[in-house]
């Protein structure tokens, strides 16, 4: 058999070893199919599954990230809310106390108003009563005068010079006694 193989080589039969163009593609294709099945087990098994991880942990990641953003962005609404609710409250408190104060000056206001025309109202009482005491005691006067006058007149009889006179003596006296 070996001369046959050498008769077929010589007169130009099929040499698996000689690597012509048809050769060449069909030993290529062999070996390429023929190593796919462990390349594909040993390499391309572990690497995919790399990748698939990889891809599933950026996945997870991108996930956990918008999720985060959400919560932060929900976060941010819930503390703006109270910011405005804060502030609300801030100022319906300033406003209530305005109110109050804007209240409390109007009544004190008002009492005091009170106060000085209860004052007033007493000072003219007294002014009037002190009136009214001086009047008496000048009618009182003036009585007791007239009443000294007419006794002098009538215990003694003069003329109209000597009346005069006398009269202005008692009111002098009268005058002077008050003083």
């Amino acid at each position: 058999m070996d001369s046959l193989a050498l008769i077929a080589l010589a007169e130009g039969g099929f040499d698996p070893l000689k690597l012509d163009h048809f050769s060449n593609f069909f030993w290529t294709l062999i070996i390429f199919f023929a190593a796919l099945a462990p390349i594909w087990i040993v390499v391309m098994k572990p690497v995919t599954r790399a990748l698939t991880e990889r891809d599933a942990k950026a996945s997870e990641a991108i996930e956990k990230a918008q999720a985060a953003s959400r919560e932060a962005e929900s976060a941010r609404a819930a503390v703006e809310a109270n910011l405005r609710d804060a502030n609300q409250k801030a100022a319906a408190l300033l406003a209530d106390a305005r109110a109050r104060a804007e209240e409390l000056e109007k009544s004190l206001k008002d009492q005091a108003m009170k106060e000085a025309s209860a004052l007033l109202e007493r000072a003219k009482a007294e002014i009037k009563a002190e009136q009214d005491k001086a009047l008496s005691a000048i009618r009182a006067e003036v009585v007791e005068v007239s009443l000294q006058a007419a006794g002098k007149v009538i215990a003694k009889k003069i003329d109209a010079a000597d009346d005069r006179r006398m009269v202005e003596e008692l009111v002098g006296a009268a005058a002077g006694s008050r003083r």
